[in-house]
């Protein structure tokens, strides 16, 4: 009897061991687990397989009269599965996405749930309250511990305001001390085992974005922007915050909270195939979507507007006779749109008077002549201190709008995003953010959202470098789309680079330019050059501009994390190749397997691939074309900071 006793009282200590009791939830395939368990507070530990990968991790929330999380008292379970078919209405990655998940719901006493989602390739949680009223949240902990030291790569802001375009760093996370600069997501993990862990959120609205900093013991914790309250003079283009709040959030009592990701993955190219933030993101709110139309768009901004050459018999600038040369090459080759940037109004606080040599009325009939749309950059603030200006836009004809420098996430500026999406919309405009967070899944809740800056992209001239930008694909890329600017027809290595506008150029390859077209994701992809050059380099301007900006299907080739990347993509039944690497290597030589393809059809490859010379000579490149079928192998040379380009049909 004594022995039975002892059996059952061991059993109990093991499952309720202080108190605790393990609640388990795993991935469909089974590789992935959470397992969750209540004492003081709401802890998780996640699992592969049979690997620890986060260990003791804590999540609660500070409202102004409870803490929600702490001391939890379980009230209820809920469990279920679901196996369904998205669609997204601008599909970066795939036409048609797998939701696969294990859902657990945990209600606690206090009016509060923890719903918690595992999917194959990752994990997320979110939560959600059922208070009257408004509430307001002090803090909230989103606590992640690593069981060893883990390789962390990460952007530091110098504080919450930022345009999220700083380099990254990678740093050990024993290193990573409690005075150090925080992190803004996403952020890549590398566990130094198989598996990398990418952390993002989705589904953020009414609501701070979330920004990381060292726990000072191997691991992460929480920090968030506060609620502006009261604003100062400062320019045409920003605000001072003179005064906050001392709460995050002012929200509903009645809602679901932004969801914290995982994406584990155990390929570095399941990291570049992943939609989370789109799973996990609220559903399409427009009924209709049909006259949002993705495409590619010449910028002026960048080569300074100074076409030239014998066809040039004009001063080149910010007038009408450049703009419409501007159109005139978009119409030539199929481009959708031309962005017209600062200098098309007269004045940036003054959107309804335009500059008078630019003439944009004039402009948005030839455009539409030449079927090119027009679309105009602003500052957020002009948007904001001008209600009606989109109703006036679409009164105009215009497409679209780029807004610029909001460079902070506090729920304040959260809700403006939204604000716009949601007036842009209305007026059927479509909206390119600059000088912006990352994306979280608005651009699914609204899709007229067709891209963000947020990213080191080639505005930074010598400052975005092939040793940088091959970590987008893993990180910002993964998140969500991305305004870069690629398109330079001026190509150097890093050791001669020199550059200024009007003669902007890039670092890296011929090849490694025209392969961002197909690996970077944007439902807008700018053309970044001047027309003049891009007319002097027809063949490699013909490629770049039948490049889609949506998908059907994605494949990662070849992908290590900061190295290279390959992908093919799929529109129709047309596939793309699009590969870049860094500066590491003279060389690097890969077996591409095309067994992707159909079977018994046979197929034509042209491709744009680093020249002989190109390790020192980055203009140097070599189209080939050759037959293929299902099933072959292609052998890949990229050169240090190279690249590969190629169109399969």
């Amino acid at each position: 009897m004594k022995k039975h006793l002892f059996l059952l009282l061991c059993l109990y200590t093991s499952l309720h061991t202080y108190g605790q009791k393990a609640y388990k939830l795993q991935s469909p395939d089974g590789n992935i687990q959470v397992s969750v368990s209540l004492s003081d507070k709401i802890y998780y530990n996640v699992t592969y397989r049979q690997d620890t990968l986060l260990k003791q991790c804590n999540l609660q929330m500070e409202l102004s009269n409870q803490e929600l999380g702490n001391a939890p008292k379980l009230a209820g379970i809920n469990k279920k599965s679901v196996d369904e078919s998205l669609k997204p209405v601008i599909p970066l990655k795939y036409s048609t996405v797998a939701n696969k998940y294990n859902q657990l719901l945990m209600k606690f006493e206090g009016d509060y749930s923890v719903e918690f989602r595992a999917f194959n390739d990752g994990i997320a949680y979110r939560f959600i309250t059922n208070k009257k009223g408004m509430i307001e949240v002090y803090n909230e902990t989103f606590q992640v511990n690593f069981p060893e030291n883990y390789l962390l790569h990460v952007q530091h802001p110098g504080g919450f305001k930022t345009a999220y375009e700083e380099e990254y760093k990678h740093i050990e996370s024993k290193d990573w001390k409690t005075s150090d600069k925080m992190a803004l997501l996403p952020i890549l993990i590398d566990t130094h085992k198989d598996y990398k862990i990418l952390i993002s959120e989705s589904d953020l609205a009414d609501y701070p974005a979330l920004f990381l900093k060292s726990n000072g013991n191997n691991g992460m914790l929480s920090v968030f922007p506060k609620v502006p309250l009261e604003f100062g003079d400062d320019g045409d283009r920003s605000l001072k915050i003179l005064k906050e709040a001392d709460y995050i959030a002012k929200t509903n009592g009645k809602r679901s909270f932004p969801w914290r990701y995982f994406v584990i993955s155990k390929e570095d190219g399941e990291i570049v195939e992943n939609t989370m933030t789109y799973k996990l993101a609220k559903k399409n709110k427009l009924e209709d979507t049909s006259w949002i139309k993705p495409g590619l768009a010449s910028w002026e901004w960048w080569n300074g507007a100074t076409p030239y050459g014998p066809d040039v018999d004009f001063v080149a600038g910010c007038n009408l006779n450049t703009y419409k040369y501007f159109i005139d090459f978009a119409s030539k080759y199929g481009i959708s749109y031309i962005i017209m940037d600062e200098g098309w109004a007269k004045s940036t606080r003054d959107p309804y008077t335009p500059n008078p040599e630019v003439d944009v009325h004039e402009l948005i009939r030839y455009g539409k002549e030449k079927n090119v749309g027009i679309v105009l950059w602003l500052t957020w603030l002009t948007v904001e201190k001008n209600s009606g200006l989109f109703e006036t836009f679409e009164k105009w004809g215009v497409k679209g709008v780029k807004i610029d420098f909001m460079d902070r996430s506090d729920q304040w500026i959260v809700n403006y995003y939204e604000k716009v999406a949601k007036e842009a919309a209305k007026h059927h405009l479509f909206v390119d953010f600059h000088g912006s967070f990352k994306p979280a899944g608005l651009e699914y809740k609204y899709p007229n959202v067709l891209s963000y800056e947020g990213v080191r992209g080639m505005e930074q001239m010598g400052g975005c470098r092939p040793d940088n930008s091959v970590y987008l694909p893993f990180i910002r890329n993964a998140v969500g789309p991305m305004d870069y600017t690629p398109g330079a027809m001026l190509s150097m290595q890093p050791e001669i680079y020199r550059s200024e506008r009007p003669n902007s150029a890039s670092i890296g390859t011929r090849a490694y330019q025209m392969a961002l077209f197909v690996i970077f994701e944007s439902g807008i992809q700018m053309m970044a050059d001047n027309p003049t050059l891009y007319y002097r380099n027809d063949e490699c301007t013909k490629f770049m501009t039948q490049v889609p900006q949506t998908w059907d299907e994605i494949i990662a080739l070849e992908a290590k994390v900061g190295e290279y990347v390959i992908v093919a993509k799929r529109k129709g039944n047309k596939w793309y190749i699009g590969g870049m690497t860094n500066n590491q290597k003279q060389q690097r030589e890969f077996e591409l397997n095309l067994d992707f393809l159909k079977d018994g059809k046979n197929y034509r490859m042209t491709s744009f691939e680093d020249g002989v010379n190109a390790n020192r000579q980055a203009m140097d490149y070599r189209k080939k074309e050759r037959d293929l079928k299902k099933g072959d192998k292609v052998t890949v040379r990229l050169a240090r900071n190279g690249g590969f380009a190629a169109i399969i049909e």
